[in-house]
């Protein structure tokens, strides 16, 4: 947690803050706000890749909490016992096949403590449900490779989830806004009353235990900090585009900052509750396993699908309780979803922008759910778990730290901390603190370079379980990351190409150089620097979107056409008094004399 809470400080909240300041300023999404810098508008394609990778996968997290919904509506959870076809001789429930449906807690325990013996000779134990999850939900194959066939029921499910998450976002913000009331909200009250459950449990403070004793030996492994700084950024969505697309259809004077830190902390607040909640269940599995707390269940996806539907076995009714828990997953994930998805939209419609795109959104949302849908077809096999661990720990995970790491640069060296800084204070009313001004100028870009030149320095190829993947299937993985970040130079270099200059350096200026339009989108907000002004030089001053170079020599054009008008007007008063008996004036060279 040492490493964990040390990101959220540094990196975190500084990081949330820089992006919601930034969407908000501008009132653009990830792509539109470039025109701060447009060599880097690279950045926001590189956001809308990974917001593509992480939707599509997490969608399919998102169908598989759907149809354990939807097997929880019976009187019998399904992997309650261990006498189904697809349960092997290693299975052992923790609930014994005597026991009645609502039996009571004290019938349970003794069920428990009989079957203890049993338990403690197997030499190799797995739940029921970790058994329903590999060989019943997925049907999981010997290969990443081997897809087999696909799962019908969750591809049912897929269509459901792409269905609900474009009915709450039909109407855009105006729709998702409402809903996420509720989907915020709810689950608060079933991690509650998991808790109180949980920490009842024979061996959860066991679990709980393991969840707070620092690990020391670790907290020199590279792969420690970059799995905290991924945590952090997906927890907090940095560098994904949705925060800034969010913050876009704030109110320009909203007190983001206020925003930020409240948001963070509440966050990760909920983070560190729901790990007593899943280490708690974790220590009670562990203890009636007799396992190690740390072997207790699969990493990734397969924790909420093993660990947790193994304690709902335990309580009354628990169909009822499996419902509520899997409702809240849904609710968590359609959270993430609305704002991905709505990332993706917004940033075309802003960057095609006419006016049949504004009037038909709909139809852009409609389309990418569609695509997603098709996307998320391959993650429903039986290879289906390999691929989406793949995308999980390549698609978006150093490519995040990248993308965070080069938005700072370009907003505090390129642009220039200072501009950034008086746009801020013109904003809120106050300039940012000075911890968040030292964060975003060199501790959060120093900390995420050293974590990330660390981690491929310690790097590790992804396993699942005891099987190891093939090169080619990493290859794969390291092109999907890729593919994020590279959008960051190959624009640039479009970019600068396209750009007017008769040397690279000065085609690297102009590149570089913040686009007229860039400043608050409303003209009552384009005060101070970005507030037009026809003198000369508060024009220059004013408008600090152009060089001042180009503008002096405006200037200068302009002065010189003034006085070549006066002394045109000169010229003709000159010719007036020649007509009255005078010299002509054209070869006189003083003309009063």
């Amino acid at each position: 947690m040492l490493p964990y809470f040390i990101m959220l400080v540094f990196c975190g909240i500084p990081l949330f803050f820089l992006e919601l300041s930034f969407g908000q300023f501008a009132s653009l999404g990830c792509l539109g706000v470039w025109k701060i810098s447009p060599m880097f508008k690279g950045v926001g394609y590189g956001m809308m890749v990974v917001s593509t990778y992480i939707g599509i996968y997490y969608n399919v997290v998102i169908c598989i909490a759907f149809y354990y919904f939807f097997l929880s509506m019976t009187n019998l959870l399904p992997w309650t016992y261990c006498n189904n076809p697809w349960n092997t001789p290693d299975c052992s429930g923790v609930v014994s096949s005597g026991n009645q449906l609502n039996a009571s807690l004290a019938n349970a325990t003794t069920s428990l403590v009989a079957g203890v013996s049993e338990v403690i000779n197997r030499t190799k134990r797995t739940s029921p449900s970790e058994e329903y999850w590999k060989h019943y939900v997925l049907n999981i194959s010997d290969d990443i490779g081997n897809f087999g066939e696909v799962r019908l029921p969750i591809l049912g499910c897929l269509a459901v989830s792409w269905c609900v998450v474009f009915l709450c976002l039909i109407r855009g913000v105006k729709s998702s806004g409402k809903v996420v009331y509720f989907t915020a909200t709810f689950p608060y009250v079933v991690l509650t009353i998991l808790f109180i459950r949980g920490i009842t449990l024979d061996g959860a403070i066991n679990g709980i235990k393991y969840y707070l004793t620092p690990q020391w030996q670790k907290v020199l492994d590279a792969k420690v900090w970059g799995d905290a700084a991924s945590q952090i950024f997906y927890s907090l969505g940095c560098a994904w585009g949705g925060l800034i697309t969010m913050a876009s259809y704030n109110k320009f004077h909203n007190n983001c900052f206020r925003d930020s830190i409240i948001i963070s902390i509440t966050n990760c607040a909920t983070s560190v509750y729901a790990g007593f909640v899943i280490f708690s269940i974790l220590g009670f599995m562990a203890h009636h396993l007799n396992v190690p707390v740390s072997e207790v269940a699969d990493h990734g996806p397969g924790l909420a699908f093993v660990a947790y539907p193994e304690a709902l076995t335990l309580l009354p009714i628990s169909p009822l309780w499996s419902l509520l828990f899997f409702f809240m997953l849904i609710l968590l994930g359609l959270g993430t979803q609305f704002c991905l998805l709505e990332t993706l939209v917004t940033a075309i419609v802003d960057e095609i922008g006419t006016d049949w795109i504004i009037r038909n959104k709909t139809v852009v949302t409609l389309s990418v759910a569609v695509a997603g849908f098709l996307l998320g077809v391959p993650l429903t096999t039986q290879a289906g778990i390999y691929w989406l661990l793949l995308m999980d720990n390549y698609a978006a995970s150093f490519s995040l730290v990248i993308i965070s790491c080069i938005m700072c640069i370009c907003i505090m060296y390129i642009y220039g901390h200072r501009n950034y800084f008086k746009d801020v204070e013109m904003m809120l009313g106050f300039p940012p603190p000075l911890f968040f001004k030292v964060c975003w100028r060199f501790i959060s870009p120093v900390i995420i370079s050293f974590i990330l030149i660390f981690t491929v320095i310690q790097y590790k190829p992804i396993t699942y379980n005891d099987y190891v993947y093939p090169g080619w299937s990493l290859a794969i993985g390291f092109a999907m990351a890729l593919s994020s970040v590279v959008c960051i130079p190959i624009y640039a270099l479009y970019k600068i190409s396209r750009s007017p200059g008769a040397t690279f350096r000065e085609r690297l200026k102009y590149a570089c150089r913040s686009h007229p339009k860039w400043g608050p989108a409303l003209q009552e907000h384009r005060t101070g620097r970005y507030a037009p002004m026809a003198s000369s030089e508060d024009t220059v001053e004013a408008r600090p979107l152009k060089e001042k170079e180009e503008l002096k020599e405006e200037l200068k054009e302009e002065e010189k056409e003034k006085e070549k008008e006066k002394e045109r007007k000169d010229e003709i008063s000159l010719t007036i008094q020649g007509s009255n008996g005078s010299t002509n004036t054209h070869n006189n060279p003083n003309p009063s004399a």
